[in-house]
């Protein structure tokens, strides 16, 4: 049973990652990272795909051999970033919000940059 799960988990993963190469705002990196793990424990013919994909492959591959982002992922990253606290700020949310707004975004951001290229 425990495969089944994370064979159907590994399915959204890769469902939430599709999802965000069409729509700015969420990564797609991260949910194929986390669909590729599903996959070893569930489907290895499913994680070979991943790997062998010519889009999805290479960050995965990068991630697993290197912990390494490609430049234009982490640029693409803290600008999203930079523009959702922006979005913040014009509609007014309250400081406290923006405080853990801020705490949560510039860890993310920090850990983002300071993985190799």
């Amino acid at each position: 049973m425990t495969r089944m799960l994370w064979f159907a988990f590994g399915w959204v993963a890769v469902a939430l990652g599709l999802i965000g190469v069409v729509l700015p705002g969420l990564p797609t990196t991260p949910f194929l990272l986390v669909a590729a793990f599903s996959f070893s424990r569930s489907s290895p013919r499913l994680r070979l795909w991943l790997e062998n994909h010519p889009q999805f492959g290479p960050p995965i591959r990068d991630w697993e051999d290197r912990g390494a982002i490609s430049a234009r992922a982490k640029t693409l990253a803290v600008a999203m970033m930079g523009l959702v606290f922006a979005i913040s700020l014009i509609v007014g949310m309250p400081g406290w919000v923006l405080a853990v707004q801020a705490f949560c975004l510039g860890g993310a951001a920090t850990f983002i940059l300071t993985r190799p290229d």
